[in-house]
C-alpha cells in the first residue's frame, strides 16, 4: 500500500499561539492510509508516525478528534523524546503537540538504563511526566524470575525534564523482592544528568586502628564549574568529616582535597590535613603547576589510609614546552612525615631552573643544543659536620650551582645501512658550597666531551614470514676527569639500562659527570613471527681504559668493565608480555636483576614483578633487596570476580601489604569487598587491618560505563 503524507495543519488547528519558539506550529504525519470524516475526526492506521519537534510517536492506529483536540492512540505506542526517553504504552489519549495526555499500561526507558513500570503515564505541560503505581529499575527481568535484583516501588514517580530529576512519593527499596529501606520522598538524579546534588554510594569501613564505621559521600554541584564532597565518616574511635572541593576555570582548574578529625589516638585530638593541586595556562604558553600538602601530625595520613608517602613534597612550577625550546622552573619544600637517619641529609628547599633550546648549526649541520641551568638546595640544619648518615658531608651543607652546556650530534648514513655518528659536548659548572667543613667556598668544573658511534642495522625475512632484525653499536666516548670536589646531591642512585648504554655520562643528574676513556658495545635482536608472537634482546657493556673509582660496585659500573646488562621482551598472542633487565659480572654474579609479567588469557589476569639488588653501602644499602609485587584478578563467573595483591620482602621474610577482595558487578548492581592488611616495620607506626564494603546501584546519575556484563535471562 503507497504510504500517504499528510500534514496536520490540513485538518488541525495551529499550535502558535501556545507552542515554543523553538517548536514547530504543525505536527506531522506519516502512514499507510489516513482517512476525513466531516473535517472533525482524521484515522490514520498502518505504521503511523506522529513527528512534533524532537518527539517521535509510532503506532498502528491514530485518531484525531478536532473538536476536543486529542489524539486517540492504540497500541502497542512507542513515544521518544528528545533526552532519549523511551514510552512504552498500550493505549493513549494525547494533545496534537504530545505535551499533555495519559498513556495506559506505560512503561518509561531513560537513558537506556531506567526503565519504569506503571499503571499510566501522564504527559503535563510538555515539561513533566507523572508515573502513577510504579517499580522502577534498571536490572534486566527474566520470565522464569519476574523480580529483579533490585527495584524500587512507589506510589507516584514525577519527571521533571527541565531539572532532570525523579520525584518518588512513598518510595520503598527491594532487594530480590524483599523490602529493606522505605523513605516517603525520594528524589534522585535522571540517567542522563552528569552533575547533580545528592548523596553518593556509602561505604562500610572495619580498622584494627579505627573500629567500624561508615562512609557516607554527599555531593554539591555549584553550577557547571565546581562542585564539593563532603564525607562524614564515623566509626567506634573518630568522628571525621572529609572533604574535596573542585572548580574549572576558563584558563586551568584547582582541587583541594582535606579532612579534619577527632579521636583518641593522639593527645591532640583534632588531627587534619589539606592537599591542594592545580594547573592553570599563562601568557607566552607558559603553564603553572602547584601540588602543596599540610598534615597535623605525621602519622595522621597513615592512620587514616590517606596516603603512605614517608614525605610530603610541596612543588610549584612553571615550564614552557615549543618545537625547539624548553624552559621549566620550579620551587620544592620536603617535610619528612617519618624519622629515619636520613632526614638530616635530604634537602628540605630546593628550586631549579633550566633553558634548553636546539638548533641547527650552519656549515656542520646536524643538530645542537644549548642549555642553562641553575639549582639551589638548602638544609634546616646548620652543621657544618656529617652525623650519623651513610655520605661524608656536613648535616647542613647548602649547595648553590649554575651551569651551562653546548651539545652537538650529527649522523651519516652509508650506502650499505651503517650509521656513524658524532658526538660532542662541554658543560660548565659553578657551584658555592656552605655549611660543609671541607667543601666551604666555590668550585668550577669544565667537562668536555666527545664520542664515534657506529650502528649497523641488518633485516632478514624467512619463508614463513617471520622477520629478523640484528643490530650491533660500538661506542667510542671520552670526557674529561672531574676533580671530585663537587659534593654529589642528584647523582647518587645510579641505572644502568639499555637507555644509557651510549650516553656520554650515566650518572642521572648534574653533580657528577662521567670521566675517561671508555668504550660501549652492544647488541640487539628481535624476532617479529607472523603468528603474532615475537621476541627481542639487547646485550651490551662498558670498557674502560683506566678505572677512576667513580662508580660504586653495586651500580654495575665499576671497574675497568662494567657488569653485563641483558634486556629480554617477550610478547605472545595469548596476551602474556614478560620483560627482564639483568646486570651481571663475567661470573655469572648477579647485581641486579628485575623481572616483570603481564598476562591477561580471558578472565584471569596477573600483573607481578620481582627485583633484587645487591647490597651497596656507598648510597646507604647495607643489605640486599629482594621483593616481590603481584596484583591478580580471576572472573570465575560471569558477575563475580575475585582478586589479590601484595608485597613481600623476602630479606625480611615480612609483607609490605598485602589484600583480596570480591566483586559483583552487573548492569545493574555492584557490589565491592575487600581485605587488607598494612605491615609496618616502624616503631611509631601500628599494623592495621581495613575491610571495606562498597554497594552501588546503576542507572543514577550517570551512563554505564560499558564494561559491566548484562544480565542474561539463565538461573546461576
Amino acid at each position: 500500500m503507497r504510504r500517504t503524507l499528510a500534514l496536520m495543519a490540513l485538518c488541525i488547528l495551529p499550535f502558535a499561539a501556545t507552542a515554543e519558539e523553538t517548536k514547530p506550529d504543525f505536527a506531522t504525519l506519516v502512514a499507510d492510509s489516513v482517512s476525513v470524516g466531516d473535517n472533525r475526526r482524521l484515522v490514520a492506521t498502518g505504521h503511523v508516525e506522529v513527528l512534533y519537534g524532537d518527539i517521535r510517536l509510532t503506532a498502528p492506529r491514530v485518531a484525531y478528534d478536532r473538536e476536543n483536540d486529542t489524539l486517540s492512540i492504540d497500541g502497542p505506542i512507542r513515544v521518544t523524546t528528545e533526552n532519549d526517553t523511551v514510552i512504552l504504552a498500550s493505549a493513549a489519549e494525547l494533545s496534537p503537540d504530545l505535551a499533555e495526555g495519559i498513556l495506559y499500561s506505560a512503561r518509561m526507558v531513560m537513558d537506556r538504563e531506567l526503565q519504569i513500570a506503571a499503571a499510566d503515564i501522564q504527559r503535563m505541560g510538555g515539561r513533566y511526566t507523572v508515573l502513577n503505581k510504579t517499580v522502577a529499575s534498571v536490572c534486566r527481568i527474566c520470565s522464569e524470575s519476574q523480580e529483579p535484583l533490585w527495584q524500587i516501588r512507589a506510589e507516584r514517580v514525577i519527571h521533571d525534564e527541565e531539572r532532570q530529576r525523579l520525584f518518588f512519593t512513598n518510595a520503598r527499596l527491594e532487594l530480590l523482592g524483599v523490602p529493606v529501606f522505605y523513605l516517603p520522598r525520594l528524589s534522585i538524579p535522571d540517567p542522563s544528568l552528569k552533575r547533580a546534588t545528592g548523596f553518593l554510594s556509602p561505604k562500610i569501613r572495619t580498622s584494627d586502628i579505627l573500629g567500624t564505621g561508615v562512609k557516607i559521600p554527599y555531593f554539591i554541584a555549584i553550577g557547571d564549574h565546581q562542585d564539593v564532597t563532603l564525607t562524614p565518616y564515623v566509626s567506634e574511635e573518630t568522628r571525621t568529616l572529609e572533604w574535596r572541593y573542585r572548580r574549572a576555570f576558563r584558563a586551568g582548574d584547582i582541587e583541594l582535597n582535606g579532612a579534619f578529625s577527632n579521636d583518641d589516638l593522639k593527645q591532640t585530638s583534632t588531627r587534619a590535613f589539606l592537599f591542594a593541586e592545580g594547573t592553570f595556562d599563562l601568557p607566552k604558553d607558559f603553564t603553572l603547576e602547584f601540588d602543596l600538602k599540610m598534615v597535623s601530625d605525621p602519622d595522621y595520613l597513615f592512620d587514616y589510609d590517606f596516603s603512605d608517602d614517608n614525605r610530603l613534597e610541596n612543588t610549584i612550577s612553571i615550564n614552557r614546552t615549543r618545537k625547539d625550546e624548553l624552559i621549566q622552573g620550579d620551587l620544592a619544600y620536603f617535610e619528612p612525615l617519618r624519622d629515619t637517619a636520613t632526614d638530616s641529609s635530604n634537602p628540605a628547599r630546593t628550586g631549579d631552573v633550566s633553558y634548553r633550546r636546539r638548533f641547527v648549526p650552519p656549515v656542520i649541520g646536524g643538530i645542537a643544543g644549548f642549555t642553562l641551568s641553575g639549582r639551589g638546595a638548602y638544609r634546616n640544619s646548620s652543621q657544618d659536620t656529617d652525623g650519623s648518615d651513610y655520605d661524608s658531608y656536613g648535616d647542613g651543607m647548602d649547595v648553590t650551582r649554575v651551569s651551562a652546556g653546548l651539545d652537538w650530534r650529527g649522523d651519516h648514513v652509508f650506502s650499505n645501512g651503517m650509521v656513524l655518528a658524532a658526538i660532542g659536548a662541554v658543560d660548565m659548572d659553578l657551584y658555592y658550597v656552605n655549611d660543609d667543613i671541607e667543601l666551604e667556598g666555590t668550585h668550577t668544573r669544565i667537562t668536555p666531551a666527545a664520542a664515534l658511534e657506529l650502528r649497523w642495522p641488518f633485516a632478514a625475512s624467512t619463508a614463513s614470514g617471520g622477520t629478523h632484525v640484528l643490530e650491533p653499536l660500538l661506542q667510542l666516548a671520552w670526557s674529561d676527569q672531574d676533580d671530585g670536589n663537587i659534593p654529589d646531591e642528584d647523582s647518587i642512585l645510579l641505572e644502568f639500562d639499555e637507555a644509557n648504554l651510549t650516553a656520554l655520562s650515566r650518572f642521572p643528574g648534574e653533580d657528577a659527570r662521567e670521566a675517561g676513556l671508555r668504550a660501549s658495545i652492544g647488541l640487539g635482536w628481535t624476532w617479529t613471527d607472523p603468528s603474532g608472537w615475537s621476541v627481542g634482546t639487547t646485550v651490551g657493556r662498558i670498557l674502560r681504559a683506566e678505572d677512576l673509582g667513580q662508580f660504586s660496585q653495586g651500580s654495575g659500573l665499576d671497574g675497568l668493565t662494567s657488569d653485563w646488562m641483558s634486556v629480554l621482551q617477550l610478547s605472545l598472542p595469548s596476551n602474556l608480555l614478560l620483560w627482564n633487565r639483568t646486570l651481571f659480572d663475567d661470573s655469572y654474579d648477579v647485581t641486579k636483576t628485575d623481572l616483570r609479567v603481564n598476562w591477561t588469557p580471558g578472565r584471569f589476569a596477573l600483573g607481578t614483578s620481582y627485583t633484587w639488588i645487591a647490597p651497596d653501602a656507598s648510597v646507604g644499602r647495607n643489605d640486599k633487596v629482594s621483593e616481590w609485587e603481584l596484583e591478580a584478578s580471576y572472573q570465575f563467573h560471569d558477575y563475580w570476580t575475585g582478586r589479590t595483591d601484595w608485597r613481600y620482602d623476602a630479606v625480611e621474610r615480612n609483607y609490605y601489604d598485602a589484600g583480596v577482595g570480591l566483586m559483583f558487578q552487573n548492569d545493574c548492581l555492584t557490589v565491592d569487598l575487600s581485605v587488607s592488611r598494612r605491615f609496618s616495620s616502624s616503631t611509631t607506626r601500628r599494623e592495621s587491618t581495613d575491610f571495606a564494603l562498597l554497594v552501588q546501584f546503576a542507572g543514577f546519575g550517570s551512563s554505564s560505563s560499558g564494561t559491566a556484563q548484562a544480565r542474561r535471562c539463565t538461573r546461576f
